[in-house]
């Protein structure tokens, strides 16, 4: 039997990275969301909309009013406090993170 001819260290790591992985995996591109394109300040229509369909909605918040109307969060915070000191709605819940309305009824 013929003795082995010693391989080069590069040729080694070679052939062990062939012989025990295969293919390298390939990793996923993943999902990334769609950029919300919000308004930043009030239009005509936004602002007639607000206070016409907003204020007779049972359920009041930040993230409702900035999904219907297409605005920012700080825009929506502003439109709260706004409608809030008309009178308009009335707060269920107020905390540093989540406001939470409903319409104002005269009962």
């Amino acid at each position: 039997m013929a003795p082995k001819v010693q391989a080069s260290k590069a040729a080694k790591a070679l052939a062990a990275q062939n012989a025990s992985k295969g293919k390298k995996k390939k990793w996923s591109k993943g999902k990334v969301a769609e950029k919300m394109n919000n308004a930043v300040l009030f239009s005509k229509e936004t602002y007639e909309k607000l206070n016409t369909e907003i204020v007779k909605s049972k359920l009041i918040t930040v993230s409702t009013l900035s999904d219907r109307l297409r605005i920012t969060g700080s825009l929506a915070r502003a439109a709260l406090k706004e409608l809030e000191e008309k009178g308009a709605i009335r707060p269920i819940a107020k905390h540093a993170s989540q406001l939470i309305y409903t319409r104002a009824t005269n009962a």
